[in-house]
């Protein structure tokens, strides 16, 4: 969050009403993700089939960056600052969650690419041991990457941890030893060019599958509309982790409302709404999860809305 005091540069009542629109969003994307979570476990049909636990693996990384984003903003947003420590735990649970989704989106391309160019051998290929094997190995190698920053963190920082923190949490104001900001930056780098690399390849083999006339047509059109919409989630996924840069180059060239108003569009469209987009390209578009997704919204939206005195009726 900008450190500058938005209260002098805009508005009582701007910033109440850009904050308004900022926490609501987020808010209703947090709650559309843990009714999908929930869907996910309401029958056993999700746990068995492959696809559905690495869309539930994506989700539970988005919904926890979502939830610690909300945190962060909210103690932003009322000037609350924390103990240094506890900035690190939830950076750093922030930072893993965030290299765990563009590696999902790569293994979920993949199991489109079998699903559709070798149909009769995906189900020998795509097991649930191997998917859960993969799984465990995404979250493997972003927990290593961040025990080693983790691990580097304290050795070479002089600051106490017990300390309150001069300004708001962020992974910059934790991790901001030079070593480490280019340590992270290339790694991410590296997750999302080679996720970017196999999503294309992937695209590409579906369409020369596609012109097969051994491949059905409508299965195929389809996937490759699920793999480009892949692709678009890792790209505003990379966007997401360049907001901080692009406040920061922003700042001095142009004036400060500006930058207040971008921020609150960054925060909405690059930060919570790619962690949303799962559930609106399965949850939408897969039959088998959209009826079961619509009865559950509905039922918790009658639920909460439903008078006391009808509730004790029943």
């Amino acid at each position: 969050r900008p450190s500058y005091n938005i209260s002098q540069t805009t508005g009582h009542d701007d910033v109440i009403f850009d904050n308004f629109l900022a926490l609501s969003s987020c808010i209703i994307f947090l709650y559309i993700n843990v009714v999908m979570l929930f869907t996910l476990r309401s029958k056993p049909v999700f746990s068995q089939t492959p696809r559905y636990i690495l869309l539930y693996n994506l989700l539970f990384a988005d919904t926890i960056q979502l939830a610690l984003g909300q945190l962060l903003y909210i103690l932003a947003a009322a000037r609350v600052y924390m103990v240094r420590y506890v900035c690190l735990i939830i950076t750093t649970i922030t930072i893993i969650t965030t290299g765990i989704s563009p590696l999902n989106l790569a293994v979920m391309s993949l199991e489109r690419y079998v699903a559709v160019c070798y149909p009769l051998r995906h189900a020998s290929i795509i097991t649930i041991r191997g998917t859960t094997t993969a799984v465990a190995v995404i979250w493997a190698i972003c927990l290593v990457k961040q025990l080693i920053s983790l691990l580097t963190l304290l050795f070479l920082e002089t600051m106490p941890l017990h300390n309150l923190m001069q300004g708001f949490c962020a992974k910059h104001a934790i991790y901001h030893q030079k070593i480490l900001e280019d340590f992270d930056s290339g790694f991410m780098y590296t997750v999302f060019v080679f996720v970017g690399v196999v999503i294309i390849c992937s695209y590409f083999g579906v369409i020369i599958s596609a012109r097969s006339a051994s491949t059905g047509k409508a299965s195929a059109n389809k996937a490759l509309k699920t793999v480009l919409l892949h692709m678009f989630q890792l790209v505003l996924t990379l966007l997401s982790t360049l907001v901080t840069s692009i406040i920061a180059a922003l700042h001095g060239k142009v004036d400060q409302i500006t930058i207040t108003r971008m921020y609150y569009v960054f925060f909405v469209f690059l930060v919570n709404l790619p962690r949303s987009l799962s559930c609106l390209i399965y949850g939408l578009r897969d039959q088998t999860i959209r009826s079961l997704l619509v009865q559950h919204l509905c039922f918790c939206l009658r639920h909460h809305m439903m008078p006391a005195g009808h509730l004790n009726k029943h």
